[in-house]
Parts: structure tokens; C-alpha cells; sequence
């Protein structure tokens, strides 16, 4: 096969999210092209075959030999198995937060990983690809605003799904606000806070919304989350940090801001699809890229030790959610694989 053929794509899970990326692969990804497709809901499977042109497969792990690249957009409690099978076969994996659920999973695709020697797994944390978190950490690195001392973040959802529960605006939701203050600061997360208050109305009986997670990084810097999942106006995201000598902070709206009859309107998202439509692009774009150039290169994504180090983050907050004190996070040693100067050409290009 040519290098210059497209990517043959694999993708397992094809709910909401799943159906997203296999579309967005087929239809916006140059160089990708989606043959195949696994659900455990096998009609839910082929209907989204049947509008890509794409083959069924019983199993996720079936179609892992048959294809350049795998995609990984099933439930959470699944990634462990499919990504295992991924580097086993010497496939690059793009797999949706989280990694795995659990430190303990998220330790075994580690190992793995290691063991193959070559970097093959990319995390799907979008926001490092969204414009205006991309500019705001130009602004931060480049230090015109000084020392970082704070972040203050928000996560506002529209409504969540009844399955929802307290636990998961940590491990769901603001696992995000977690990986961005990884990557804005070049620093690993030492302790989590959860703190939560008076409940909003909006929320189920028994659940815990909206919570304040409090991070603390290795340097002392604070990042404040303000996580609510019953907003109700939109799908509001916000950031700030403030440095000694100023602060940055995203835009609240990328579109036009109309006054009149004595007020201000300006459009802001109902939904994650919209407002990070972009970001999802260009971090499909990238994988895709280092995948036909034949390896993982630093600037694709976030790599096993970003999803591995956010679980162990997630892990603390559950657990100072259950107990309402301050967590630390213990994180195991880096291995070399994942350091910045670690070299990431593969001595073998991707089956084809």
C-alpha cells in the first residue's frame, strides 16, 4: 500500500460521541478514511456504517488487524481491553477520555506501552487543540503576564443524561478543567478538593451540583473549577489565570456582539459539539498526520501518561467528594517513554 493512501480507520463505539468521530473522520479528516465500525449495539453499529460506507464487525477487537488506526469512543470501563489490543498489534490508538477508569487499568496500558518501546496511544483531550486555550497558553509561556499564581475555570452544562451521578461531574466533566491545568502549566497536579454547597434546585434528589474542585500543582500554583451540570442557559466555558503581572483569559464568544434597544446579545453554545467543534477538528487532523507519517510525535496529543496522570487526579477528587478533605495525588515515576525529549520515530512504519 502507498504512503500516500489514505488511513484506513477503525472505530469502536458509535454512540454519540463515537458516531461524532466516525463522521468527523470520514467526511473533514484528510487522509482518513473509516472502513470499519463496532458497537455492542449492533443496529445502532450499522446505522452508522450505512452513512460512511463502512464495514460492521461483531467485535471491537476483530477489527483491530484490519485497519492502520483504531478509534476508541466506547464506555470508559471498556478502553482497558481495546487499547491493550491496540499497541499488542502495533496500532496507533486515539482513545476518548478517560484512558481507563481506574490507576490500576491505566498502569497496565503503561506497562504496555513501555514494553512496545514506541508511543501509540493518544488521549482525546480536545480543549489542547481549541484556539483560544491554545492562545491563552502561548500568553502564559511566553510571560509577558508574569509568574501563573491562579486559575480560575467553569464548566457549565446545559443538563445531563438521568444516569448522571455526583461522582461523574468529577470523572466526566471536569477531568477536562484537570488535563488543561496539566498542560497550561507544564506541571503535574499534587492535590484535589472538592467542595460542595448549597444544591441546585435544578438537581436531581441526592445529587451534588454544583462543585467547586480546588487543584493544587507541584509549583503552588491553584486552580479553582467551578463544575455545574444544570445551568441550564448554555454550555458555558470559561478560563483566566492570572499571573504577577497581569492575567489572560478565553474569550467568552467567538461571534458578534449586537447592541441595541438599550442591551448587549451575543450567541453562546447549547452543546460540546458546537463549542469545541473546532478543537475536535484539529485534533483529528493531527493524529492523523503523525499516523501517516508512520509514528506518535509530541505536538499529536495528549499522550498514556496524560490519561493515566488525570485518572489519578480523578481518583483523589472522588475520594475527597466522599470525604470532604483535601486529597493528595500520588503519581508512580515517569517512565523515559513519556519524557519531552524522548525520541518518538517509530524503528518500524504502522502496518499497512
Amino acid at each position: 500500500m502507498s504512503t500516500s493512501d489514505p488511513i484506513r480507520v477503525g472505530v469502536i463505539g458509535t454512540g454519540m460521541i463515537g458516531r461524532e468521530h466516525a463522521l468527523r473522520l470520514a467526511r473533514r479528516t484528510v487522509g482518513a478514511q473509516v472502513v470499519a465500525v463496532a458497537d455492542t449495539d449492533a443496529e445502532r453499529a450499522r446505522a452508522v456504517a450505512t452513512e460512511i460506507g463502512a464495514e460492521v464487525y461483531r467485535s471491537g477487537v476483530d477489527l483491530i488487524d484490519d485497519v492502520d488506526a483504531v478509534v476508541v469512543a466506547s464506555w470508559g470501563p471498556t478502553h482497558e481491553e481495546y487499547v491493550l489490543a491496540a499497541i499488542a498489534a502495533g496500532r496507533p490508538v486515539f482513545c476518548e477520555k478517560p484512558l481507563a477508569p481506574t490507576r490500576a487499568e491505566c498502569d497496565r496500558i503503561l506497562d504496555a506501552e513501555v514494553a512496545a518501546g514506541r508511543r501509540l496511544v493518544t488521549v482525546g483531550f480536545m480543549r489542547r487543540h481549541d484556539p483560544q486555550y491554545v492562545a491563552m497558553k502561548e500568553v502564559v509561556a511566553g510571560g509577558s503576564i508574569g509568574a501563573p499564581l491562579l486559575m480560575h475555570a467553569a464548566h457549565r452544562n446545559v443538563s445531563v443524561p438521568d444516569f448522571f451521578t455526583s461522582e461523574m461531574i468529577v470523572t466526566d466533566t471536569a477531568v477536562h478543567d484537570i488535563d488543561v491545568a496539566r498542560w497550561m502549566f507544564d506541571e503535574e497536579i499534587v492535590a484535589v478538593t472538592v467542595l460542595t454547597g448549597r444544591v441546585s434546585r435544578k438537581a436531581k434528589p441526592g445529587f451534588r451540583d454544583p462543585q467547586l474542585i480546588i487543584l493544587e500543582t507541584e509549583s503552588g500554583i491553584l486552580v479553582d473549577v467551578e463544575a455545574s451540570v444544570n445551568a441550564g442557559f448554555a454550555y458555558d466555558i470559561r478560563g483566566e489565570v492570572v499571573g504577577e503581572d497581569g492575567t489572560v483569559e478565553l474569550s467568552e464568544s467567538a461571534g458578534a456582539i449586537v447592541k441595541r434597544a438599550g442591551a448587549a446579545h451575543t450567541s453562546v453554545p447549547t452543546a460540546w459539539i458546537e463549542r469545541f467543534a473546532v478543537a475536535f477538528d484539529a485534533e483529528f487532523r493531527a493524529w492523523i498526520d503523525v499516523v501517516a507519517a508512520g509514528g506518535t510525535h509530541l505536538s499529536a496529543g495528549p499522550t498514556a501518561w496524560d490519561g493515566y496522570a488525570a485518572t489519578a487526579c480523578c481518583e483523589a477528587g472522588l475520594e475527597s467528594l466522599r470525604t470532604g478533605t483535601r486529597q493528595p495525588v500520588e503519581l508512580r515515576p515517569q517512565p523515559a517513554l513519556y519524557s519531552t525529549n524522548a525520541s518518538t520515530t517509530p524503528t518500524e512504519g504502522i502496518p499497512r
